[in-house]
Formats: structure tokens, C-alpha cells, sequence
């Protein structure tokens, strides 16, 4: 099951990710030149917040109990999922991609283009 530590080091080691905590000392938000893609809280039940598009969060959601609109996130591009061992880390890994490449793609091309050199 996918823990904070095996969260922290997926996202680490994709191209130009870095963690930051700009909300508080407890919020942990992975970043790709500067834009979110994933959030975790540190001290609370073990949760991801991610991007998707919007006709996938309505899917997400509605054809899984653990997944549900992210709390302080606009719920039509941002999905919550609850760690507990019912989705496999193969799911939760594809979302994490999926949330890093709809963030990467939206970047400007001269951006893009960075990353990818990398």
C-alpha cells in the first residue's frame, strides 16, 4: 500500500518536481515549475489531492467510494483520493502521472520544452 514516504519519492523523482509547503508546516505540495500537482497533508488521515480533467473526475468519483472532490479545490478539475489500501499503488501511480502531464501540458511550450530536455 502507498504510504507518504513511497508518495513523496514518485513524485521526486519525475522531471522538474519539487515539494514545497507554501500553505503550513503540515501541507506538503509537489510542484512542477512552480504549478501544483499533487497535495498531501502530513498529519491527517493519509489522502492525495490531484488534478485530472473534468469529464475524468466525474468518472473517478462516481465509480469510486474513495475518491470525491478535493476539499479548498475547484471540485470540477481536483479529485481527493483516501489511502487505505483499496485502490492499487498501479491506480493511484497512473493518477499521480495524469495529474504531472495535465499540469505539464498546460505549461508554456519554452517550459514544456525544458522539462523534456531534462
Amino acid at each position: 500500500m502507498m504510504n507518504i514516504e513511497s508518495f513523496r519519492e514518485y513524485c521526486l523523482n519525475k522531471k522538474s518536481v519539487i515539494e514545497t509547503f507554501p500553505f503550513d508546516e503540515t501541507t506538503l505540495v509537489m510542484k512542477v515549475l512552480n504549478k501544483m500537482f499533487a497535495v498531501t497533508n502530513l498529519e491527517k488521515e493519509f489522502s492525495i489531492t490531484l488534478k485530472a480533467k473534468p469529464e475524468d473526475v466525474v468518472k473517478l468519483i462516481e465509480t469510486n467510494k474513495n475518491i470525491s472532490g478535493a476539499y479548498h479545490f475547484n471540485k470540477k478539475h481536483w479529485i481527493n483520493i483516501k489511502i487505505d489500501g483499496s485502490l492499487s499503488n498501479r491506480f493511484i501511480t497512473d493518477l499521480i502521472d495524469n495529474s504531472y502531464n495535465l499540469v505539464v501540458s498546460s505549461l508554456p511550450k519554452k517550459q514544456q520544452n525544458l522539462i523534456l530536455r531534462k
